[in-house]
């Protein structure tokens, strides 16, 4: 049987570490932001290296539905696909992917808002995704009657084995220390925009230390962060824990 997991996040959420993660695993493959194309296209977002993913990467909302719900690469039993709701402007959506399995990662929005701001423009809140993945959450919820899992970066940094043996838990798939370390460098899944956003976890072979203070925000980003903090709690409230 495979076993697709949908892992929703928004971006500088420690997502490119969670795919690496997975894609250490031997039984795994892994797909890199699969509707960012599309987001692009249909947006018009003017983000660092769009016009380079756009020619890239499929921008048609229905086919790339369908190629992740087709055939595994690889013929592995585990897909791991990172997924970001922002990016799910157009006529498909999580409702769409029933034989997923679903996740979710979170990270305070202070470290989320200072790390994107880093890298680019941050213009409104929507851009990292909060209200959407908290819909999606609980869409989730009432499908399937469960609480689906929601893991926390700062969790994940400070208790690697333990967060993610628990997320794996939750997923019904085995838990392997594989998970721990990977490859340096870019990596042959990672979308082509991995140029740009990319440098500090492909400079990496495992999980960062956790982080230290909160970073201290202008009032233009706070009002942001303070935008996305009800959702973020509301998901938090719901997190896994370690071992």
């Amino acid at each position: 049987m495979t076993i697709r997991i949908a892992m929703w996040s928004g971006p500088r959420n420690i997502s490119t570490a969670m795919m690496r993660s997975f894609g250490a695993r031997p039984d795994t493959a892994v797909s890199d932001e699969p509707f960012f194309g599309a987001f692009l296209k249909e947006s018009g977002e003017r983000q660092p290296m769009a016009d380079e993913t756009i020619a890239a990467a499929d921008c048609d909302w229905h086919s790339v539905l369908e190629t992740m719900r087709g055939p595994v690469p690889g013929d592995k039993p585990i897909w791991y696909q990172k997924h970001m709701p922002h990016h799910m402007i157009g006529p498909v959506s999580i409702e769409d992917m029933p034989e997923h399995r679903h996740a979710f990662l979170i990270r305070r929005p202070e470290r989320v808002v200072a790390s994107y701001a880093a890298k680019n423009e941050l213009r409104r809140p929507e851009l990292l995704g909060y209200a959407r993945m908290r819909r999606y959450f609980e869409a989730e919820a009432k499908r399937t009657g469960r609480t689906p899992p929601v893991i926390d970066a700062d969790d994940v940094l400070a208790d690697p084995a333990g967060i993610l043996s628990a997320l794996c838990g939750a997923l019904d798939i085995p838990w392997t220390e594989a998970m721990l370390t990977w490859k340096k460098g870019p990596h042959p899944e990672d979308g082509v925009w991995g140029a740009h956003w990319y440098a500090r976890v492909n400079d990496s072979t495992t999980f960062a230390d956790p982080p230290g203070r909160v970073p201290e925000l202008s009032p233009e980003h706070q009002a942001v962060a303070d935008a996305c903090r009800e959702d973020y709690e509301a998901l938090h409230a719901l997190r896994l824990k370690g071992r």
